[in-house]
């Protein structure tokens, strides 16, 4: 689509997995909402660590890109959301989440 310029509707951007969900314009904010409202429900500092390492792998090779990814793992490992986390779990609870 880069190269050719090529327009393709909301469906097929559906379909090829360009976009995660397809909704009428009138449904549009609360369906984005939604989506960052459950984004929000998340551990902070995992969200945080995931979207690091995304936009960091674009540019380097695909070991370079699981370095950055066991680094942001390793910083996760000890951190005090991820205990809460698995209490939270264990106890069938929702987390409360610290971003420590």
């Amino acid at each position: 689509m880069l190269l050719t310029a090529k327009r393709i509707d909301a469906q097929e951007a559906y379909r090829i997995g360009l976009v995660n969900k397809v909704v009428p314009l009138a449904e549009l904010m609360p369906a984005a909402r939604q989506l960052a409202e459950e984004i929000c429900e998340n551990a902070p500092l995992a969200v945080r660590a995931v979207k690091e390492a995304a936009i960091t792998g674009l540019e380097v090779d695909l070991r370079s890109g699981f370095a950055i990814e066991d680094k942001a793992l390793n910083r996760l490992i000890g951190s005090e959301d991820l205990k809460e986390g698995l209490t939270a779990f264990l106890q069938k609870r929702k987390p409360e989440w610290k971003a420590e």
